[in-house]
């Protein structure tokens, strides 16, 4: 069977789904790898490191999608919009794509997809139990979007982020804010912590107290009910939008005493929930940075712009769209052990074997034989619920 990997068109996109080290792994059990020439380049990962590790190398993205029968990306339709009509029209019937698909939100272009016969995994659909985490793409990516972001604050801020004693005079250490203790907000706290700050941090789970602690964080009380803010699946629900208000208002005092705040709260398929006012934003001191992880949803910052930098009342404002790839080569590197940790599990002797009773699968699996088949996807869609079928191949 060939794994073939494209080179990524989405602007500005530098990671690669498959690293040299990963290619190997895959020859070694016995499947045949295929990258497009160039797919590694900006992520730090040469054609030579591909050839040495086994793989072949195609000279066309055609190639690559007229041979393969399993793709790898890091961006499929929906996560990259701009480049789905090209790859829609080189993909065949019976073709497997596995990779970060936005299936909840571009619902449309994975039915797509679906349409033309193509089985679509979604590895942000990956459920979070113990014998997938070697899979869960969403913690390794987001393990590097809570690191560069508190990078990019330290960088704008105009202030240093640890206590100094000098002969000069003491420099207090400034005071960072993370709202959101998924893996982005502990990795945000744990990075500024090492810089020398002093961190709070404030999630609607009461239950992460004890996290938010561990990495150094002090967790902000906020006298709000928030019963029901998880789901099974260990991700964030939508709560009413009278909660959101009065969280609004009482986060206010805190955003606005801090020098950084950093936020990371969404809740997947949904817009990111708006937790800072303009308000809120013109009380913070000259010089202040928020950082808005949550960008892509919208933005946890009713301020934020998308993909832009703005300055408002002396604040800066980023509302950056793909950290991770601001940090390509580890980027690259832990999704690439998602990925083949995943398809190794896809496979037996070589060939695709899906049995849809594994709940790995089932839960990752968004399109097959022509339609599609996630739940949750096919809610999304307005699509009427269908019963799962129990294996197949």
């Amino acid at each position: 069977m060939v794994v073939g990997v494209p080179k990524e068109t989405l602007p500005g996109e530098r990671r690669v789904a498959l690293v040299p080290a990963d290619a190997a792994a895959l020859t070694r059990a016995g499947l045949s790898v295929l990258i497009e020439a160039g797919a590694g380049d900006a992520a730090g990962f040469l054609d030579a490191a591909y050839a040495q590790a086994g793989a072949s190398l195609a000279t066309g993205r055609d190639e690559v999608f007229a041979r393969a029968a399993v793709i790898l990306q890091v961006r499929v339709c929906g996560a990259n919009l701009l480049g789905r009509d090209a790859d829609r029209s080189l993909l065949r019937q019976g073709q497997t794509v596995i990779g970060l698909c936005h299936p909840l939100t571009s619902a449309a272009a994975a039915r797509e997809l679906g349409q033309r016969g193509v089985t679509l995994f979604s590895m942000e659909l990956m459920p979070r139990i113990t014998r997938a985490q070697g899979m869960d793409a969403l913690s390794s990516q987001s393990t590097i979007a809570g690191y560069k972001a508190t990078l990019i604050a330290a960088d704008t801020l105009p202030r240093i982020f640890p206590m100094l004693m000098t002969a000069a005079g003491t420099i207090a250490a400034s005071r960072v804010f993370v709202i959101g203790a998924g893996v982005i907000g502990l990795q945000a706290i744990a990075t500024a912590r090492r810089l020398g700050a002093v961190v709070q941090a404030y999630d609607v789970r009461p239950a992460v107290r004890d996290q938010l602690q561990s990495v150094g964080a002090r967790f902000v009380e906020l006298k709000l009910e928030a019963a029901g803010a998880e789901d099974p699946g260990g991700y964030a629900r939508a709560l009413g939008e009278e909660f959101y208000r009065r969280q609004r208002e009482l986060m206010t005092a805190v955003v606005a005493e801090s020098d950084v705040v950093i936020t990371t709260a969404f809740v997947p398929g949904s817009p990111a929930p708006r937790l800072i006012t303009r308000e809120a934003v013109e009380r913070m001191s000259p010089g202040s940075v928020i950082v808005d992880v949550a960008a892509e949803r919208g933005g946890n910052c009713e301020l934020t712009r998308p993909g832009e930098t703005i300055v408002h009342q002396g604040a800066t404002i980023h509302g950056p769209l793909n950290l991770p790839s601001m940090v390509p080569y580890h980027a690259s590197q832990l999704y690439s052990k998602n990925l083949v940790a995943f398809l190794l599990h896809l496979t037996r002797d070589g060939r695709l074997a899906l049995d849809r009773s594994d709940e790995i699968i089932a839960g990752t699996l968004v399109t097959r034989d022509g339609e599609v088949v996630h739940p949750r996807v096919r809610e999304a869609l307005g699509l009427p619920a269908t019963e799962c079928a129990g294996s197949g191949s």
